[in-house]
Order: C-alpha cells, then sequence, then structure tokens
C-alpha cells in the first residue's frame, strides 16, 4: 500500500512539474524558432464614426510545433491617434512575433478608427468605439475556447496591451468600467447610441474578462478610474513624449484635444490603490521610442515579458528591472460617480494630495455667478479650463474667497484648477 502510494505521489508530483509553464523555459525565453501567422481572421463587425459598415479582423501568431493545449494570449493594439494606423504596424506586428517565440499566442487587432471635427468628445467617442472592437476581440477568443478551440487558449491569462492608441484603448478596457465615468464628455442618451461600454462589435454573451495590461505609452482620461481590486499593469513610457504626455498633459497628435493621465500618474495612482505595477522609464525618450529602435525595442519586450511571466507563476531572474521614475506625480482630487471618498495614498508612493475640501465652488451648476471659496488662509491661483485644454480664465493671489463673472463662458463642462493640482468639475448653464 506504501508503495503505491508513494508511486502515485511520484506520478503526481511529474505531471505537474511536466504542466509548469516555468519547467522548461516557456514564456521566459524563446523556446521556438518560428512562427505561423493566420491573417485577416474576422472577430466582429460594427459600423464606423461615418455609418460605414466595417468588418473587424486580425491577426494571430502561434509558435510552430507546439503542442500545449491551454496557452495564455497576448492581444495587442496598433496606435495612430484613433485616426489611422494598422494590426500590421511594426511595434506591434514585432511584438506578436517576439512573443510568440516564447509560447504565447499573440494577436494584433484592427478597429475602428477616424473622428471628426476634432475636438475631445469625438475623441472620446473613437475611444470608446475602440475599446468595444477590443472586447469583441477579447470575446471571441473565449468563444472559440468554447466551441472550436482553434487556438487552444488558456482563457485564465488573457493579457491585452497596444502602443499609444492601443495601450489607451487596453487601458480603458481594463479600467473603465462604469458608464458614469465618462459622461463628463459624452451624455448618457449618446454613450447608449454607441452600445454602451460594452459594445456591439460581436461574439455577444461571452466574457470580456483580462488578466492583466501591457501599456506601451498610453494614458487614462481619469487617472481614478483605476480602483482598488484592479488587475495588475505593466508600463512603459519616455520621459520627453509630446503626443501622449509622461505625466499629464494635454495629448496632441497634432491638434491639442484633452487632458490625460499618462503612464507617471497611472504609475502613482496604481501604488496609492495598491494594484500591483511595474514602470520603466524610457529617459529623454520621445512617443513610443521603441518602435524602429531595436534596442528599446528588445528593453520593452524584456520588461514585458518579466512582468508577464510573473503573472503566470514563474520564478526566472529578470531581464530588465524597473529603474527610478522621473517628475513628481500629483494625484488630483476627483469625485467618484458612485459616491464614494478618494482613497487614501500609500505612505511610501510620494503622492501629494490635497484634501477635497480645500476649495470649494458654489452654485454648481452655475449660470452667471461662480464663487470660490478656500479653507485656509494662503494664497491661490485658479484656472478654468475648458474640456479641451484650453485656459478661459486665469486669477492669482485669491486668499479666502472669490466671485468670478462667467458671462462670457459658453454653456458646457469645464474644469477649476487650483494651483495646478486639485481639479474640480465645473458646469456651466
Amino acid at each position: 500500500m506504501i508503495k503505491i502510494t508513494l508511486f502515485l505521489s511520484s506520478l503526481l508530483a511529474g505531471s505537474l512539474f511536466a504542466q509548469s509553464p516555468c519547467s522548461t523555459g516557456r514564456y521566459a525565453s524563446d523556446v521556438f524558432t518560428n512562427f505561423t501567422t493566420t491573417s485577416d481572421v474576422t472577430f466582429g463587425q460594427n459600423t464606423s464614426w461615418n455609418g460605414a459598415a466595417t468588418i473587424l479582423k486580425l491577426d494571430v501568431y502561434q509558435p510552430i510545433g507546439d503542442t500545449e493545449m491551454n496557452r495564455p494570449l497576448i492581444l495587442l493594439v496598433h496606435g495612430g491617434s484613433f485616426i489611422g494606423g494598422s494590426k500590421t504596424d511594426g511595434d506591434v506586428a514585432a511584438m506578436c512575433q517576439k512573443f510568440a517565440k516564447k509560447g504565447y499566442v499573440t494577436a494584433s487587432i484592427d478597429y475602428r478608427i477616424g473622428f471628426f471635427p476634432f475636438d475631445s468628445a469625438n475623441a472620446v467617442k473613437a475611444v470608446v468605439r475602440a475599446t468595444q472592437d477590443l472586447r469583441a476581440a477579447i470575446r471571441f477568443f473565449y468563444k472559440d475556447k468554447q466551441t472550436t478551440n482553434t487556438y487552444k487558449i488558456d482563457t485564465n491569462h488573457i493579457f491585452i496591451g497596444g502602443s499609444s492608441a492601443g495601450a489607451i484603448t487596453a487601458l480603458h478596457v481594463a479600467y473603465l468600467d462604469q458608464e458614469c465615468e465618462i459622461t463628463d464628455y459624452l451624455s448618457p442618451s449618446v454613450i447608449s447610441t454607441l452600445g454602451g461600454l460594452e459594445g456591439t462589435s460581436g461574439n455577444p454573451g461571452y466574457s470580456s474578462k483580462v488578466h492583466a495590461v501591457l501599456n506601451g505609452c498610453g494614458a487614462l482620461a481619469r487617472y481614478s478610474w483605476l480602483e482598488a481590486g484592479d488587475i495588475p499593469l505593466a508600463s512603459v513610457h519616455g520621459t520627453n513624449d509630446g503626443t501622449v504626455k509622461y505625466n499629464r498633459g494635454i495629448v496632441n497628435p497634432g491638434t491639442p484635444l484633452m487632458y490625460l493621465d499618462g503612464s507617471r500618474m497611472v504609475h502613482e495612482r496604481a501604488c496609492a490603490v495598491g494594484v500591483e505595477n511595474q514602470f520603466y522609464t524610457f529617459l529623454g525618450a520621445p512617443h513610443v521610442p521603441y518602435a524602429g529602435n531595436a534596442a528599446c525595442m528588445d528593453t520593452t519586450v524584456n520588461f514585458f515579458r518579466d512582468f508577464l511571466i510573473k503573472q503566470l507563476g514563474c520564478t526566472d531572474n529578470m531581464l530588465q528591472p524597473e529603474n527610478p521614475r522621473m517628475e513628481s506625480a500629483f494625484l488630483y482630487p476627483l469625485t467618484y460617480c458612485g459616491g464614494s471618498p478618494v482613497d487614501e495614498v500609500c505612505p511610501t508612493s510620494g503622492i501629494s494630495e490635497l484634501n477635497a475640501q480645500n476649495l470649494l465652488i458654489y452654485p454648481n451648476p452655475a449660470t452667471t455667478e461662480l464663487i470660490l471659496s478656500f479653507s485656509d488662509n494662503a494664497q491661490h491661483t485658479i484656472i478654468i479650463k475648458d474640456m479641451m485644454g484650453r485656459i478661459v480664465f486665469e486669477k492669482s493671489e485669491i486668499t479666502s474667497s472669490t466671485k468670478i463673472n462667467l458671462s462670457f463662458l459658453k454653456s458646457g463642462n469645464y474644469l477649476v484648477v487650483s494651483d495646478n493640482i486639485q481639479t474640480t468639475k465645473l458646469i456651466k448653464n
């Protein structure tokens, strides 16, 4: 009886070891010499910004000679400021190829691009359409797993990511989970007309849950959408990014559109709420430094590789450790659409937040006059910006309270910024 028990124990241990993703170097190194590409796989369809019917397709990369039946998936999204780009763009295609050699199934997706006029509201619509299409692609692989199992995906380990607009898309799929969070930009009726956050781009009824995010020079419209308990995150970003700012700033793909919270802000937020994350800073680098630069691409792939194998439970040595962050990131208080308070900051994060009650503005919504009231006696500077980030009013040396005549403002949404830190939404009727 003892011999039988020992035999079964050793057999089970051997089976578990054989199934370990770390045992053969898989996912941590290039265990395959080549890959196969299946191009133009249809995963959905929807209506584009101009009413045109759009067939949505993706390219799938798989390691040649792979016998594993349950493989993690990496879905990548191309950049192009939501007005251009393709699933065959060099940076995302190269990453797909490199990770396929490590044993992943990878895919690069096309999504609906284009918007006009070039303003913040239409830019947000473009982001929503892109997130809907990425969600449809995620559901496509869940559906495949439960039906034909063509791609042999481990749906417990689906990772999403991308470059620039693609990273913005992936971040918003991961962390934008309530429609009320974007009502600063779009009315509920417009959101409903678009199809809601989940969208109608294909494969309804299947999950769009993912395990983690790979952020290549992306941003969130509001850092607060990343909340405690959310999925892990790995980010790379250049400090001299003039398109999507490293910290917080106006996204400018040729036309200034709106404020976004870049990777530096997202990293600080993740620390503040206890979400697992890794962050690599490309010192002095421009937008998407790994596009067309082999050394930066190797750094990015190695950094993402370290993050991914950790998510898979591997303990291989890191190839590209994190480096020191640049610039200070100040998390400005925001109101949650659920009404919950701003989360407290972890002591080691180095974040400095103002109390949300330091500045009071009323009435809000306002019609002709706005009163600003501070709870201290220090001097403050107030800036009012429209939703495209343009300054429409500025006043300094305010000590306690002041009145502002709003007759010069058009009706709409604005941001009242105190001392470049605290931001409060203002509605002008």
